[in-house]
């Protein structure tokens, strides 16, 4: 089945850009797909296209020639042209530089790749004014649910757009072992040291077991038997290579509130079960809490615009809420819940809403049970999970407005 992705419509409205697009985001989360999407849509609008693949040994033998050689001939009889997997190209900078500045060609450049750290690396040169990037994640529940597939069965397996083809239990888990394999095996390996593979991996295990609680790297070090810059530095590669998200924390008011605090989440709960090597369905699941959390997490992160940005709550007391989403620097407050046997105002939203006036607006997402409460004139909002993305009230607090 193919899925129809959503964020396809704005790429498509990029073509006539002449910035070159840059599509970035882990392996396998269908940069290719869309790439190719972007291509047939070219070739039916008469238009001339290129397409390499920069994985494919003949197409990297092919950029492996002369620089000035591979730009004439690829330069040449060319309207869009594009390039899958572009960080291995060591020119990768100056060529696409010279082709954007080059007035004359008029060619669109396409390009995607999935670590940015290499992509930093080769374009070292400014790009500022010639590029738009864009993340691919993994799918949404929204573009997942066209597999008629229902949100348990997202909670398990996770967004791997591979995974729609896949029809038996053993294939879709021996796709995501092999995600989780050619990442450490080939994206990491060629970042960090031989020797170091296996507190690497330790790491990932403890960040998975613990996901959505906030991490010390003093702690994580000590555990791992590493320095603290090592665990960092770790951090940092999993972050760039999008593969972790990170969610610091919110302060402001109170001074017992946590400051520099940060909470980790794998970018795709699929993963995160082929880490922990546990496929057990949801209802079996005794992490229901950090799961249903990170599916909140992936919703906010999927729709948060420019000018809002996803934090956590917590002070020294105890008090916590999962999520704040700022927009405009205004608060909403999230909090993630499973089944609830009453309509019930989380605590922590008591002291929040007592010392940020300025809330916006205050939701508790939980498996089965929706409806309002009133709190000193604010209303407690209560969604099911499903109904996430069918909320069309709900979601107009993300809309990039002014």
């Amino acid at each position: 089945m193919k899925i129809k992705r959503q964020i396809l419509s704005d790429l498509l409205g990029r073509l006539n850009s002449p910035e070159i697009l840059i599509l970035m985001g882990a392996r396998q989360v269908g940069k290719t797909f869309l790439l190719n999407e972007l291509e047939k849509y070219c070739t039916k609008k008469k238009k001339k296209t290129k397409y390499f693949n920069l994985e494919l040994p003949e197409d990297s033998r092919y950029f492996a020639k002369d620089i000035v050689a591979l730009y004439k001939e690829i330069t040449r009889e060319v309207d869009y042209l594009f390039i899958d997997e572009f960080q291995y190209f060591n020119n990768a900078s100056k060529f696409l530089k010279a082709i954007y500045d080059d007035k004359r060609l008029k060619i669109k450049v396409i390009a995607s790749g999935s670590s940015s750290l290499e992509m930093h690396k080769h374009l070292k040169e400014s790009l500022a004014g010639r590029k738009q990037t864009r993340l691919i994640r993994p799918l949404s529940y929204l573009e997942f649910n066209q597999t008629k597939e229902r949100l348990p069965k997202y909670l398990q397996y996770g967004g791997n757009p591979g995974l729609v083809s896949q029809k038996s239990f053993e294939n879709k888990i021996e796709l995501l072992k092999e995600i989780l394999q050619t990442y450490i095996m080939k994206d990491i390996k060629a970042l960090i040291k031989e020797e170091n593979i296996s507190a690497f991996n330790n790491l990932l295990y403890n960040l998975a077991h613990s996901q959505g609680q906030v991490v010390s790297t003093n702690s994580l070090a000590s555990e791992l038997k590493v320095s603290n810059i090592t665990i960092e530095s770790y951090l940092d590669i999993l972050e760039q290579t999008y593969v972790l998200y990170k969610v610091p924390s919110f302060a402001g008011n109170l001074s017992n509130e946590l400051k520099k605090s940060k909470k980790y989440y794998l970018y795709d709960l699929g993963v995160r079960n082929a880490i922990l090597n546990d496929f057990s369905s949801f209802e079996k699941r005794i992490d229901k809490g950090a799961i249903l959390e990170t599916y909140l997490l992936y919703f906010l992160i999927n729709n948060c615009p420019q000018n809002g940005e996803v934090r956590f709550w917590r002070t020294r007391n105890g008090d916590e809420i999962d999520f704040i989403f700022l927009k405009n620097r205004k608060p909403y407050i999230l909090e993630a819940k499973s089944k609830l046997t009453k309509l019930e105002i989380p605590k922590p939203f008591h002291t929040f809403i007592k010392n940020y006036p300025g809330l916006q607006g205050a939701y508790v997402v939980n498996l089965n049970l929706e409806g309002t409460l009133d709190y000193k004139g604010l209303t407690i909002n209560f969604i099911k999970y499903e109904n996430l993305e069918l909320d069309d009230e709900f979601k107009s607090i993300f809309k990039n407005d002014q």
